[in-house]
């Protein structure tokens, strides 16, 4: 199954995030949101620009922002926290059909990868993931939809992680038009994080946000503005890598 993830409580244009899914309807790319969990290169000449130019020979570089694919991971593992946690806490996951009109590749986009294709690809790219030996968080198959995604539609369910119970996230949730589930959830505190993973500077970011580290916690943080964007991202990896309960 293809999934899409994301953090649903991080800020976009004055709102949470699922609270501006919520009023579009739509699930749209960094191209049309100016938001990303990865790198923020979706301008013409960026390398995300390049990228695709390159992937989807040229097919969409001179089309509207609106037209291009979105990007999400084969799931390949029927993994209940998603395929691409690195990304995001949260995911929708996509009715099966989607598989129908997406594309593939491993390893990243950003990587220049060799191995491309339609699903047809899939048995190739899953072992080539399997095989990688890459951390937890970097082994996902990427997959971009090509064409609108709507939230009422084209998904099969939103599933959130625990700690949004009871939040402005559940209650937006509830109105982007398809069924809400919950995966087990990520907790962990500081001290569980290794600081070789992604510095020790990190670890002591992720120390003053808390005792306790969740998804709720981290967006709080994102929403503050006090911390680098590129920082709050990585103690989202950290908890990501460490924190599956």
């Amino acid at each position: 199954m293809i999934t899409l993830q994301f953090h649903p409580n991080w800020p976009h244009q004055g709102q949470l995030v699922v609270e501006s899914m919520a009023a579009d309807g739509f699930y749209r790319s960094q191209f049309a949101t100016g938001i990303s969990n990865g790198g923020l290169t979706a301008f013409p000449g960026g390398d995300r620009w390049r990228w695709e130019s390159r992937l989807f020979s040229r097919r969409y570089d001179e089309q509207p922002e609106a037209t291009r694919p979105v990007y999400g991971v084969w799931n390949r593992r029927s993994d209940p926290y998603g395929g691409g946690i690195r990304f995001g806490s949260s995911y929708f996951r996509l009715k099966p059909e989607a598989v129908d009109r997406s594309t593939f590749c491993f390893p990243d986009s950003a990587r220049a990868p060799e191995h491309f294709g339609d699903q047809s690809f899939l048995p190739q790219l899953c072992q080539l993931a399997d095989d990688s030996g890459s951390d937890d968080l970097d082994e996902y198959v990427e997959a971009h939809v090509h064409g609108d995604v709507r939230l009422d539609t084209d998904v099969d369910a939103v599933v959130l992680d625990p700690s949004f119970i009871g939040t402005r996230v559940e209650e937006a949730a509830h109105a982007l038009g398809c069924p809400v589930e919950y995966h087990p959830g990520f907790r962990a505190a500081p001290a569980d994080f290794d600081p070789t993973y992604r510095g020790q500077h990190i670890v002591d970011l992720a120390r003053s946000l808390g005792s306790e580290l969740t998804p709720e916690v981290l967006g709080h943080a994102a929403r503050s503005g006090v911390h680098p964007a590129q920082s709050i991202k990585q103690v989202w990896h950290c908890l990501a890598r460490f924190g599956r309960n």
